[in-house]
Order: structure tokens, then C-alpha cells, then sequence
């Protein structure tokens, strides 16, 4: 489903819906450029699972752990590993059996470990509003 986003806060929002849906276990594996809104889709997804602290991009850690809500989420940055064999080492199958939602920016760089019932968000820039956004969403549980 595709949705258009005019601002950041409405990307926060859609987020914080499709958090609503989430069970534990889920990927949501995000595809799409600098600036795109991967952050502030996180902030929301956050918001959405009941956490009211600070979200931040895990770009220097890799992986920011956000408890305290119905799930816990697990916001990963990908785009400095080069493999999946380095999510592995970072105890991706750990994260993966905790239970909660995991959440991967840059996830082109990891595809092949995402499994098969990943909710998959595309974003793009509006062809004629530079601010605006295209946020696509698939796949998931049946």
C-alpha cells in the first residue's frame, strides 16, 4: 500500500499505525536513501509500541534497544555492513528470538537475511515536492 507523507510528523504517524498491527517477531526492513524519513517512520513505530523516550539513529552502534512499551524494538543501522554474515555476528538470530520488533535501516545491505514474512517500507521522494515523501508498505503475516 502506498501512503504520501507531506511531513515528518505525518511519517511519525504512519509509523505509530502500523505499529499497532505488529506481533512479536516481525522485521520491518526499510529501503530508501538518506533523508528519506527511516528515522522518524522508527519514532513513531516507538511511539506505536508505547515507548515515550528519545529515538535516535543507531548509524555509530548499529543496533539502539528501545524497552518499556507493549514490544520491545530494536532499530538497526545496516549501511556499515558490507555482508549479512556481519548482522550475524551481531547476534541477529538473538534478536530475532527476543521477541520484539526489528526495525532495519539500509536493509539492501542485509536482504538476504530478512525473513520471508518481513514487512517491507519503501520511501521516496515525491516526483514534484522535493519534502514530500512515498511510503510503501508490504508484505508481512497473512
Amino acid at each position: 500500500m502506498e501512503h504520501l507523507s507531506h511531513s515528518e510528523a505525518e511519517t511519525e504517524a504512519l509509523g505509530a499505525c502500523l505499529a499497532e498491527g505488529l506481533s512479536p517477531g516481525m522485521v520491518v526492513a526499510y529501503q530508501g536513501g538518506l533523508g528519506m524519513g527511516k528515522t522518524a517512520f522508527t519514532r513513531g513505530l516507538a511511539r506505536g509500541l508505547g515507548y515515550q523516550g528519545r529515538v535516535t539513529s543507531p548509524t555509530f552502534t548499529i543496533v539502539n534497544e528501545y524497552e518499556g512499551g507493549r514490544l520491545p524494538l530494536f532499530h538497526f543501522d545496516m549501511y556499515r555492513l558490507e555482508t549479512s554474515d556481519a548482522l550475524f555476528d551481531i547476534g541477529w538470530e538473538d534478536y530475532l528470538d527476543r521477541g520484539g520488533i526489528c526495525a532495519v535501516e539500509w536493509s539492501e545491505q542485509v536482504e538476504d537475511a530478512m525473513p520471508a514474512d518481513t514487512v517491507w517500507v519503501r520511501f521516496a521522494r515525491h516526483p514534484e515536492h522535493a519534502d514530500w515523501r512515498l511510503i510503501t508498505i508490504e508484505g508481512g503475516r497473512s
